[in-house]
């Protein structure tokens, strides 16, 4: 951890997660349901290039993924498509292991929680939901939030300021090549979780500073993490 992560006075510390994949396990769920619009408008797209861009935001996916000489009009109809597929699935949505306990040994250490998501407003609040960890969070974003997707870092800036949390002493969690993206745009340390189907090697190469197999894992290691080092610096609760 740099210098810059030690709190001036009373500044407050903070860690920053993503949800789909990061808290929930909804990756493989965002890939089939892109694959399902996709071929509502005949694009027969792999779904291992379609996992490879979940986490980026619905458009930028679309527009990396279908040709450039496509029909942009039905860009929206097939986001639209992926969204209803996806609420198809809601009662399937489990949390990942660990993940509500993760948020609460953050809380409890007197951390700011904040769900820097992306995700439509209706998702989020489902998620929230099967999270069952509202106790434990201090704010939340979604795409209404942010003007531009991830790799973005609009997203994390608006969840930075719901929280009152500055960047420099902040720590993000997320599962995706665009979060650890987005953490490095602002500077911030990025942990990344495989636990959304991506590659340690391609989250380091990101940026990512740490990685672990999932919430449970980085619970277990959390003392001798980027985010125990945010614990160490504040007073006790």
């Amino acid at each position: 951890m740099t210098e810059s992560m030690t709190p001036p006075g009373g500044d407050r510390l903070g860690v920053l997660f993503d949800v789909d994949g990061t808290l929930i396990d909804s990756s493989y769920i965002h890939t089939i349901s892109w694959w399902g619009a996709f071929r509502q408008y005949g694009h027969d797209v792999p779904m291992a290039a379609i996992h490879q861009l979940v986490g980026m935001g619905g458009a930028r996916l679309v527009d990396n993924l279908l040709p450039s000489d496509r029909d942009r009009d039905e860009d929206e109809d097939i986001m639209a498509s992926h969204g209803a597929l996806y609420a198809s699935h809601w009662p399937s949505l489990r949390p990942l292991d660990g993940a509500k306990e993760l948020l609460g040994q953050c809380h409890a250490g007197g951390l700011a929680v904040a769900l820097a998501s992306s995700a439509r407003q209706r998702d989020l609040q489902v998620m929230r939901s099967v999270l069952d960890a509202d106790a434990f969070i201090d704010v939340a974003t979604s795409a209404n939030d942010a003007k531009e997707s991830k790799p973005a870092p609009d997203i994390l800036e608006a969840a930075l300021e719901s929280a009152g949390v500055d960047a420099a002493h902040a720590v993000y969690v997320g599962d995706a090549v665009w979060d650890m993206k987005a953490a490095g745009a602002l500077g911030i340390p990025a942990i990344g979780l495989t636990c959304g189907g991506i590659q340690a090697a391609q989250l380091r190469e990101a940026g990512a500073v740490e990685v672990y197999e999932g919430p449970r894992d980085l619970l277990e290691n959390l003392g001798s993490s980027a985010i125990g080092r945010l614990l160490a610096l504040q007073p006790n609760p």
